[in-house]
């Protein structure tokens, strides 16, 4: 006898459905100065010609549900990369919802217990659930994981801080958000 699921089922087309663009998102923010500093961000960041040529090239549509929220920094910068890829992809759609939109969804996206934005949410064509991503690039988490195990979380957000400036192009973030854009969109397995 199959086993009914542990967590609520989530009806992942009317939450996408629900959530906001990316220009409704910004002028709807908490604050003026971090949404104008996520659009001159956005602005700022050139795509690879190869990368603009697999993005306009995605055959199935890819949908994205991403919990942020303009308060944080994480997401000050991180959001702008998504969205400068969504710019590049006729078939990679994104929709904005705060954790308060649904706190349920948020739950299953902890970062090792603690509520860190932003979450990014893969879903295929038929919204099916590919993958996720976030609040920040793998190697950052690692860092600020190792932290914690060491009990110095300062000297890992310096190493973090101090990647982000050698990463100024986003090329971490970029990659990694393209592999899920990849998987999400797979014709085969």
């Amino acid at each position: 006898m199959p086993r009914p699921p542990i967590l609520p089922v989530i009806d992942w087309r009317a939450l996408f459905a629900s959530g906001k663009d990316y220009a409704a998102w910004l002028a709807a923010g908490e604050s003026p100065d971090n949404g104008a500093r996520i659009e001159s961000q956005r602005r700022e960041i050139v795509l690879e010609p190869q990368v603009i040529g697999y993005l306009s090239a995605l055959k199935r549509p890819v949908h994205v549900v991403a919990i942020a929220e303009d308060w944080c920094g994480d997401v000050v910068r991180h959001t702008p990369v998504l969205q400068k890829l969504a710019e590049s992809a006729p078939n990679l759609k994104v929709r904005f919802i705060s954790r308060e939109q649904s706190p349920e969804t948020f739950a299953r996206y902890l970062t090792n217990g603690g509520e860190a934005i932003p979450r990014f949410i893969f879903l295929n064509d038929q919204f099916v659930e590919c993958g996720n991503w976030g609040p920040m690039p793998e190697v950052c988490r690692e860092l600020i994981s190792r932290g914690k195990a060491c009990g110095d979380v300062g000297a890992a957000r310096k190493k973090v801080a101090a990647l982000y400036e050698l990463d100024a192009n986003r090329r971490m973030v970029i990659g990694e958000l393209l592999r899920l854009i990849d998987i999400a969109s797979s014709m085969v397995p």
